[in-house]
């Protein structure tokens, strides 16, 4: 079967979401080496509203509509990608859980001191490895397969799902929310993270 000529919706929506948790991603790393260079680090709140976009919307939003219409769809027409999309869903919910590590790291830091930094330095650089390998994965090898794989009607059904969950989070005014937020992360950082003055 042939790659389909037009980029799908679903495909589009998600590679969008992978670009903006990368940038806060590289955001964290930025935060902890400025820390240990000791640089001007961005503000504590910066990091928290990082930790919160990424608690709230890629662990509450972006993983479940990938585990539950992409990868489910292409489990319906091949099985040559079973283990790696078994895998990518557990590495789903690994993250929800280094993510919550991640939060008691920064308050163990903030409350602390600097002898609980390079704990909460070290599990950045492990969330941040994890994570892009995750997403490379994803985009790598299991985008081009579903775009062999998957038929016309096949990827109506999963561009339709990933749109209605979209128009159902603008009808909430929740994506609303996270893009602010997002905004609100560029704004607040310096360069490069953001657009900020450096402290």
């Amino acid at each position: 079967m042939s790659v389909r000529n037009i980029y799908p919706a679903s495909l589009r929506i998600i590679q969008d979401e992978h670009e903006h948790l990368s940038s806060v991603i590289q955001g964290m790393r930025y935060f902890v080496r400025q820390v240990e260079n000791g640089g001007n680090a961005p503000d504590l709140k910066v990091f928290r509203a990082m930790l919160y976009y990424i608690m709230e919307y890629p662990e509450k939003v972006h993983h479940p509509k990938e585990d539950q219409y992409l990868f489910a769809k292409i489990k319906e027409r091949t099985h040559q990608l079973d283990n790696e999309l078994d895998a990518l869903s557990e590495q789903h919910g690994k993250g929800e859980l280094m993510v919550h590590r991640l939060f008691q790291a920064l308050l163990d830091y903030e409350f602390g001191g600097k002898t609980a930094f390079p704990a909460f330095r070290d599990l950045v650089e492990q969330y941040a490895h994890f994570y892009f390998s995750h997403m490379r994965t994803e985009e790598e090898r299991i985008m081009p397969i579903a775009r062999q794989v998957l038929n016309d009607q096949d990827w109506k059904q999963v561009d339709a799902a990933f749109l209605e969950n979209r128009k159902m989070l603008d009808d909430a005014g929740e994506r609303y929310k996270y893009e602010q937020l997002f905004s609100l992360i560029v704004n607040i950082a310096p360069a490069p993270i953001g657009v900020a003055d450096p402290v």
